[in-house]
């Protein structure tokens, strides 16, 4: 294993386990879970601009597919900025059941990590809401850089188990000795019996065996087509929370859902168009050496030995 490989692993333990797991889950809980699934669709985007920075993604500005490309961003983007700045009324669901951030005292004292980073923001003037919300956009960033760094890795490193393992190496281990730093009353590593359920369904479930598959289909699709799978967790999850947990579902979640859903199919249909042409000038110009290099009537010895 080479040195760059080494610190590929680590920086994808940061980001994809660490720093997108512990952003998601504080987000979460200054949020909802219909309003933490519905900026999962940011992901792509900034998968995308992550890969043209990377130069592993072209973009041509003099034709159709290159401005399809920017002004999905673009509208991708200002959808996460509603998401961010514009709530809006409660269309659907009891506004009641939803979590309340007024409710919420935050111990500036304390040395926990999550305590100490929500304080941070606080002094910056920003409420509870928006703590959760920029750290949810956060989490995205780091997913998305998780995604298209692993890319490239696993064309160095094919072994797509092995590379999922050593991430979560690293990323436990960071985890771990932040834990361990910041956590220091005993009380707060007890969990009670359905906390234990959904820690070993999340650990299972929505991390290793998410992770694992996510690692095989990039190296298989390619980062750009694995993150575009990612706008299908707002209508899951929007549907998933009203029914068990009786969440509302605001304005601001549908029109900046809307935005990002529709910057996605515009990236997504740019894509394919680059794709298919790419695709189809590989062929015709593999029949054109085939028929240039092959003669249609072969000639064997010399000399004497002719055919005809």
């Amino acid at each position: 294993m080479s040195r760059s490989v080494l610190l590929s692993f680590i920086f994808l333990g940061l980001t994809g386990v660490f720093g997108t797991q512990l952003l998601f889950l504080i987000g979460l809980s200054y949020t909802n879970p219909t309003y933490a699934a519905a900026i999962q669709p940011s992901i792509p985007v900034f998968t995308f601009l992550l890969a043209v920075m990377m130069g592993t993604e072209k973009v041509n500005l003099f034709k159709m597919e290159g401005l399809m490309k920017v002004g999905g961003t673009i509208i991708c983007v200002s959808g996460a900025l509603v998401l961010v700045f514009f709530r809006g009324p409660a269309l659907f669901g009891n506004q009641d059941a939803e979590f309340t951030p007024k409710t919420v005292i935050i111990d500036r004292s304390e040395s926990e990590l999550h305590g100490w980073l929500v304080s941070s923001f606080l002094d910056l003037g920003l409420d509870l809401w928006h703590i959760g919300v920029v750290c949810l956009v956060v989490e995205c960033m780091c997913m998305a850089a998780f995604i298209a760094v692993q890319a490239p890795v696993l064309k160095k490193y094919p072994a797509y188990l092995s590379v999922t393992a050593y991430s979560y190496f690293f990323g436990a281990s960071i985890m771990i000795t932040t834990a361990f730093r910041f956590v220091r009353e005993p009380k707060e590593w007890h969990l009670t019996q359905s906390e234990i359920l959904a820690v070993i369904f999340a650990g299972v479930f929505a991390s290793a065996l998410n992770y694992g598959l996510l690692t095989w289909s990039n190296k298989i699709l390619g980062a750009a087509l694995v993150s575009l799978y990612n706008p299908l967790q707002p209508a899951a999850s929007t549907f998933l929370s009203t029914i068990f947990l009786g969440s509302a579902i605001y304005l601001g979640s549908i029109v900046g859902g809307v935005l990002i859903i529709s910057g996605l199919y515009m990236v997504t249909w740019a894509s394919y168009r680059e794709q298919h042409t790419i695709v189809s000038g590989n062929v015709i110009a593999s029949s054109s050496d085939i028929r240039d290099s092959e003669p249609l009537i072969h000639r064997y010895g010399t000399g004497d030995n002719k055919i005809g």
